[in-house]
């Protein structure tokens, strides 16, 4: 059982990353990013999940500056947009977000969608960046069974994490069962579905019966079937009410409950269908 803030789960490459992060997606370069990213370590979150899309590694970079954690306890992930997908331009990338986020290494990259005819090639740039020691870990996200199956024909090395959108509207069966055969972890992005699941009746009942918040709810559920998740917000109450997960666990029937929530429905794109 995941008990803390700074549990962990071991890649296959060793490298240990936390259960739970800060997301960041839409939040707002500056002082919104710097405030959410330092009101975040300092209530023990050890996990920032950013891309070079959101436009906000800078604000990222100085959150993590003002909240005076040393670099070695922290986990940061970002993630190479689909125009600069390549070989070159994916190298060319990775050096603008360290700059942009002012610190020496990620912890984690990522291919940010899988861009017909050019993940394969962005993927050999990914495994220089980690034979050369500049991040600790490269994986792929918003990646179906199918381009997994693509990439691994091609690489020399797998990819250590699959991040998605995942939650009780979409449980990805099919995709977590093949990630954890492979020995990919996945992670969860919208792990609330903007907020929609909030208002879930079969939610709100379980959570009322933990004495818990619908998010805090779908959140533990995230945990229990071994996926990472990294909910986003800018509120300081709510990223302190977000991590307050790790005192109870769900009942196998209140899992299965959950589970049946399925509609195989997304609020982003599917991966297949992106014209951007």
């Amino acid at each position: 059982m995941v008990t803390s803030l700074k549990d962990t789960t071991t890649l296959h490459n060793g490298v240990k990353m936390p259960w739970f992060g800060l997301g960041v997606f839409k939040v707002k370069d500056g002082s919104e990013a710097a405030d959410s990213v330092r009101n975040a370590i300092e209530s023990g979150y050890r996990s920032i999940d950013t891309a070079a899309i959101y436009k906000n590694e800078e604000g990222v970079g100085q959150g993590i500056k003002e909240a005076g954690v040393s670099r070695d306890e922290l986990f940061i992930t970002s993630k190479v947009w689909n125009a600069d997908q390549g070989y070159e331009t994916t190298l060319a990338a990775f050096d603008a977000s360290l700059k942009k986020l002012d610190i020496d290494y990620l912890d984690l990259y990522l291919i940010h969608w899988p861009v017909d005819g050019k993940f394969v090639e962005t993927w050999k740039a990914l495994e220089k960046l980690y034979k050369e020691g500049r991040v600790r870990a490269i994986g792929v996200s918003n990646f179906h069974i199918h381009h997994l199956e693509e990439l691994l024909k091609e690489a020399e090395i797998k990819p250590m994490v699959n991040q998605v959108e995942y939650h009780p509207h979409l449980t990805q069966v099919e995709l977590r069962e093949y990630c954890e055969k492979e020995g990919i972890q996945l992670e969860a992005w919208s792990p609330l579905k903007q907020g929609e699941l909030l208002e879930d009746e079969t939610i709100k009942q379980i959570a009322e019966s933990y004495r818990k918040s619908p998010a805090q709810i779908i959140l533990r559920w995230d945990l229990q079937n071994k996926v990472v998740t990294i909910p986003k917000s800018i509120k300081e109450y709510r990223i302190v009410a977000n991590a307050d997960i790790f005192d109870f666990e769900l009942s196998a029937e209140d899992m299965d409950r959950i589970n049946a929530l399925n509609k195989n429905e997304r609020c982003g794109p599917d991966p297949d269908n992106f014209d951007f």
